[in-house]
C-alpha cells in the first residue's frame, strides 16, 4: 500500500502506545519495520507462551495478528487518534514452532470510523518462513485529544 501517513510521528508514537499495554508487554514482542499502512511485528520463542511440544499455542498467534494488523491501521491515523479492535478472525494453517513469529499486518481499507487490516504470521525457522496463521480485523478509530 503506497500511501501518506497524516502523523508524521507515526513510527516512534504506534511502537510506543502498542508497547506501553501490559498485553504487548508479557507476550515480549518488538516492532520490526514500520511502513505507512504496514508493520512487523517479531515474537521470539517463549516456552510460556507454548503448548504441545513447544508450539506457540494458538491464542498467542491471534493476539499478534490483531497487535500487527491493529498497529499498521494505527499508522494512518491523525494526531490524537487511537484505534481498538472490534471484530478479528484467525485462521491457524500451520503449527508455529520456530525461534521466532513474525506477525505482518496491512491496512486493506483505511476510514475515518473504521479500518479494516489483515495480518500473516510466519514461524521462523533456519529452513525458512511457514505461513501459520492469516487474520482479518476491524479497527475502530477514536479521537481522544484535540490536535
Amino acid at each position: 500500500m503506497t500511501t501518506q501517513a497524516p502523523n508524521p510521528d507515526f513510527a516512534q508514537l504506534v511502537p510506543a502506545a502498542v508497547l506501553s499495554m501490559p498485553a504487548a508487554a508479557h507476550l515480549g514482542f518488538h516492532f520490526g519495520r514500520i511502513e505507512p499502512g504496514e508493520v512487523e511485528i517479531v515474537q521470539p520463542h517463549r516456552p510460556e507462551l507454548t503448548q504441545h511440544d513447544g508450539y506457540f499455542q494458538g491464542g498467542v498467534l491471534g493476539s499478534l495478528a490483531d497487535f500487527a494488523a491493529g498497529s499498521a491501521a494505527g499508522t494512518l491515523l491523525p494526531i490524537g487518534w487511537v484505534n481498538m479492535t472490534i471484530d478479528y478472525t484467525v485462521k491457524i494453517l500451520a503449527p508455529a514452532k520456530g525461534a521466532t513469529v513474525i506477525a505482518r499486518g496491512r491496512v486493506i481499507k483505511p476510514g475515518s470510523l473504521l479500518t479494516i487490516a489483515a495480518a500473516d504470521v510466519f514461524s521462523v525457522e533456519e529452513s525458512g518462513e511457514t505461513l501459520c496463521a492469516t487474520a482479518l480485523v476491524t479497527m475502530r478509530n477514536v479521537r481522544i485529544a484535540t490536535p
